[in-house]
Formats: structure tokens, C-alpha cells, sequence
């Protein structure tokens, strides 16, 4: 892999690669974007088979958190760690500690939070040698478990769509085919139900799929069904790529929009179904109310403040499809340049006083 390149191709701003030989720390930490602020983005443990493909891992995460945040209007940049290792053996409190002062040296460069492998008890040891670090426990100042944040925004991504479909926020009567029912999904079909909606629903676990049929009277398919329900909306709310060649062909909705991440497999896959004229609420714009919650916490966390920033989703899906429909191109595309378009013009207004 040819580093500077890569860098020099996306337009990253620092790799900093960490070793502790006490804790046997690991780790890459990549600034992508700092135009809008300080880079946020969380910290991943994961035991890549070379460190290559951690390297790659890092960068493409970061840059993946630079749009999320300019796309949701938060005044951060994009960042991410990973720490190669295995998180089931490998974690320390000297390895935390560790990791905690390289955030630390960067001097607010870079604010650290929760990925895949880590976790809240991680985070808390972090803290004590950084303040550099968000999504830490209740008892260190966090707001808990962001899953109602998230579904809370997913909703109102939801509402957005519903609005650009139909001409109204109105789901009284509309079928929502829900992907998934555990934390944020059940969450989401909380808020789907009171507004209406009828809900059909899959998961793999059945205590999660016996909640909301009890609470919500959810009608339930197997997992592979979920895809070919008829329905005007289909909320993926678990696993990533379930926009792809098998289940583009099965869709009977109108709108694809919920929390998963990377819901399309390929970049080509957006176009299709643009082409089908089924209306995408693009992953990151839609599911980053736990991003804005977190990023609340960075100032002094206030609940009232953060619901209200996440209420603004709706705002920034609106946004989203007057775009595509402005340039003539997908929703996944627009929401690329809407973060393109925020990064630019706020670069030129903080550049305008700066000192040559």
C-alpha cells in the first residue's frame, strides 16, 4: 500500500500509527477532515490478519465519519481509530491508558468514542488520561445507550421521505417492513407504531421479535422474507449491504430508509434502484442521531439540546432529495455532495480572516 498516495488520492490530513512495548498497544489513528472542527470518530479493536489492511481499515473509516458529520451539521471533522488486537484477550487497563495519551498528545485533534470491540468500561479508563473522549458511562458524564437517539432521527429520516413520497408526513396505514428489532430497531418501531404505521418484522432473536409483536402487534416473516414483503416502506435496521443483486428484485416498497450502515453493497446498487424509482434515505444522513447526541456530549451534554439537533434530520433528508433532484442524480450521490458542498463553503469562510 502506498500510504502518501492514499492520502494524497482522499485528501487525509494525518496517520498516526501507536505502539506501547509495556501494553503491547497497537493502534492507527487517522485524521481524514478537520475543516468543520475537531475530528471525531470511534475507536475499533479488531484482529486484522496484516497491517495493511488496518491501515486501509482506518483511513476508509475516517473519511466515512468526515461526511457523516458534515451531512448531519455538526462543526466536527472526521476521524477513526483501530487497534489491532483481539478484543476478547487483549485489552488492559495498561493498553487503555496507553491509547488514552496518544489521543491526548494530539491536543483535541481528535475525540475518541465506542466502534466494534470497544466498549463503554474501555472508554472510562481512556478517560482518565484524556478528555478527548465521548460515549463514556453515565457515572462519567455520558448520556447512556444511544440507541433511542439514533431511532429517534431514523423516524423522523422516515417522516422526511414519507413527505417527498406521498406529499405528508401521514404513516397512518402504511406498512413498514423493519429489518432487525433489537435496540434501535425496537426503539424505531415504537415510534413507527404510534404514528400509525403497521409494522411487519424479522430478526433472529426471538425475545426481540415476541417484544414488539406483544407491544406493537408486529406480524412477523422469516429473516429472507422480510425483502419481498408487500409494503411501502422497508427499514433496514440491522445488517449492512441488504440492497444488492438478490433483494433489489424481491422489493415491493416505495422507500428503502433505516439505522443499518452501508445498506447499499455497491455504489451501482443505489443507481438501480433510483432507476426503479424506489426513494433511498441515504445510511449516514439518516442514522446519525447517535453521532449528534455523542457530539452534544463534547460541549457539556444537554438532552433537550441534543433531541432538537436530531429532530433536524428530517431537515437534512429534505435536503438530501432536493439535491438529486437539482443535479438530476441518485440520493446516495447527493448526500456525498451535500457534505462536499458544507466541507467548501465553510472552508472558505473560516479561511477569510486567516493569516497567509
Amino acid at each position: 500500500m502506498k500510504i502518501f498516495k492514499y492520502m494524497e488520492t482522499y485528501d487525509y490530513e494525518q496517520l498516526v500509527l501507536c505502539h506501547d512495548k509495556t501494553s503491547g498497544l497497537k493502534a492507527i489513528i487517522a485524521i481524514h477532515d478537520t475543516t468543520l472542527g475537531p475530528a471525531l470518530g470511534g475507536t475499533r479493536m479488531w484482529n486484522y490478519d496484516t497491517e495493511e489492511e488496518a491501515i486501509e481499515d482506518a483511513l476508509r473509516l475516517a473519511k466515512g465519519m468526515t461526511y457523516k458529520a458534515a451531512a448531519a451539521g455538526l462543526n466536527l471533522g472526521g476521524g477513526k481509530t483501530v487497534i489491532w488486537g483481539d478484543p476478547n484477550t487483549d485489552k488492559s487497563e495498561e493498553l487503555w491508558r496507553a491509547f488514552g495519551r496518544y489521543v491526548q498528545s494530539l491536543n483535541g485533534r481528535y475525540i475518541t468514542a465506542a466502534d466494534v470491540g470497544t466498549g463503554v468500561a474501555d472508554l472510562d479508563i481512556v478517560k482518565e488520561e484524556t478528555d478527548h473522549v465521548t460515549g463514556v458511562s453515565e457515572s462519567h458524564g455520558s448520556s447512556g445507550d444511544p440507541s433511542p437517539k439514533t431511532a429517534y432521527g431514523t423516524f423522523r429520516g422516515i417522516l422526511a421521505s414519507a413527505n417527498e413520497a406521498w406529499g405528508s408526513d401521514s404513516l397512518e396505514g402504511k406498512v413498514v417492513a423493519v429489518q432487525g428489532v433489537g435496540k434501535v430497531g425496537y426503539y424505531l418501531c415504537k415510534h413507527l407504531h404510534e404514528a400509525g404505521a403497521k409494522l411487519i418484522v424479522s430478526d433472529i432473536n426471538q425475545e426481540a421479535i415476541d417484544r414488539v409483536v406483544n407491544e406493537f402487534g408486529a406480524e412477523v416473516v422469516e429473516p429472507d422474507a422480510i425483502y419481498g414483503v408487500e409494503c411501502d416502506i422497508y427499514a433496514p435496521t440491522a445488517l449492512g449491504a441488504t440492497v444488492n443483486d438478490d433483494t433489489i428484485p424481491q422489493f415491493k416498497c416505495k422507500i428503502i430508509a433505516g439505522a443499518a450502515n452501508n445498506v447499499l453493497k455497491e455504489e451501482r446498487h443505489g443507481d438501480i434502484i433510483h432507476e426503479k424509482g424506489i426513494l433511498y434515505a441515504p445510511d449516514y444522513v439518516i442514522n446519525a442521531g447517535g453521532l449528534m447526541n455523542v457530539a452534544d456530549e463534547v460541549k457539556g451534554y444537554n438532552e433537550a439540546r441534543a433531541m432538537e439537533k436530531i429532530a433536524t434530520i428530517y431537515d437534512n433528508i429534505k435536503k438530501v432529495y432536493e439535491i438529486a433532484k437539482r443535479d438530476n442524480i441518485p440520493s446516495y450521490k447527493a448526500a456525498d455532495k451535500m457534505a462536499e458542498e458544507r466541507i467548501e463553503n465553510l472552508g472558505r469562510v473560516k479561511s477569510t480572516f486567516l493569516n497567509k
